[in-house]
């Protein structure tokens, strides 16, 4: 009988599990201080490295083109539900929802998203639910977000919000490579922490980047938060001014000017605003570099709000972009 050889020594798993893969090439200081030893699971252990890769193209013909998902690969504890066609509007355009068995982010977890998107393609990608990341008493976690849009492909990814819980450190990066002649509406929004337990700004750092590339790497937009809580508080009035809840949205397109395009989410904003309950709420709209698009910073106090404000200024440049009303997303 002839034993079984083994794989080389941390090559189990093959390419995909491997480091190099799930690692990022770079941690901010404020998050890579608390270290990787590990106080319970180290990296690596079942379930702390999740995997997941969606392609999309055009398939069929005529009225019955549509967008599918041609290539899915998950490893636990990140997956998908099956892709839905529910926009009246756009029968061609798939929802999907990214979720995690694992309930939230650990200590030392390591997650990676691949998402690709052909020439001409539409779709929406969205979460499941909030991101819960938990206490962490070592090490610390990073979830690393890839888009790749081919020319006319219109894309949302609008997750829900990050809640960092007392004492957690996450490092988070979206990195979008797109073609000049792509669209990408995508945000971010954080809260404090668990606001309705009294938990204000208690975790121990939250990092994140936002980098946007053509193919070739030149730049077309970065953005990158820091948050480390001091007592409570985060930074000044250039950064959350003592708010709750900040969010982002950024929308990068060639198929409307970003002046159109920055008036109509400040018009959208301002409206809402003028119907809700915040007296803390603030909110800024600007072009992008060199017009590549716009985008909005908000921040407040009410979830609730933010959620309004965030809902209400991404339908604003759907219906501007596709000339198409935006449907009530289902969670």
């Amino acid at each position: 009988m002839t034993a079984t050889a083994k794989p080389p020594s941390g090559r189990y798993g093959g390419p995909r599990l491997q480091p190099e893969n799930y690692e990022p090439d770079h941690v901010p200081i404020e998050v890579a201080r608390y270290g990787g030893h590990p106080h319970t699971l180290p990296i690596g252990s079942p379930g702390k490295v999740g995997i997941l890769e969606l392609g999309f193209a055009l398939r069929g013909a005529d009225e019955s083109r549509r967008t599918e998902l041609v290539h899915h690969y998950q490893k636990s504890p990140l997956q998908i539900i099956k892709p839905l066609y529910y926009n009246p509007f756009r029968p061609d355009m798939p929802y999907t929802y990214l979720l995690t068995t694992g309930g939230g982010v650990l200590h030392n977890d390591r997650q990676r998203t691949d998402l690709t998107f052909g020439q001409g393609t539409s779709a929406h990608i969205t979460t499941q639910a909030h991101t819960k990341v938990y206490r962490m008493e070592s090490g610390y976690a990073t979830a690393l977000m890839n888009l790749e849009l081919a020319d006319g492909a219109y894309v949302e990814y609008l997750p829900d919000p990050v809640i960092p819980y007392v004492d957690s450190r996450l490092y988070q990066r979206v990195a979008v490579s797109m073609h000049a002649g792509a669209t990408l509406v995508t945000g971010e929004t954080v809260y404090a922490g668990r606001l309705t337990r009294g938990e204000h700004n208690a975790y121990a750092a939250f990092a994140s980047d936002f980098e946007v590339r053509r193919p070739d790497g030149e730049p077309v937009a970065f953005d990158r938060a820091r948050l480390i809580p001091r007592d409570g508080h985060v930074g000044g009035l250039a950064v959350l001014g003592g708010r709750d809840v900040v969010a982002s949205l950024y929308v990068v397109t060639p198929r409307v000017g970003a002046t159109q395009l920055a008036e109509a989410l400040h018009e959208t904003a301002t409206r809402v605003l003028a119907d809700c309950d915040d007296d803390a709420a603030l909110f800024g709209v600007s072009v992008l570099p060199g017009e590549a698009g716009a985008w909005m910073r908000y921040v407040g106090d009410d979830t609730i709000t933010s959620a309004r404000v965030q809902t209400a200024v991404a339908a604003a440049a759907h219906e501007l972009i596709l000339g198409t009303a935006a449907p009530v997303i289902r969670k």
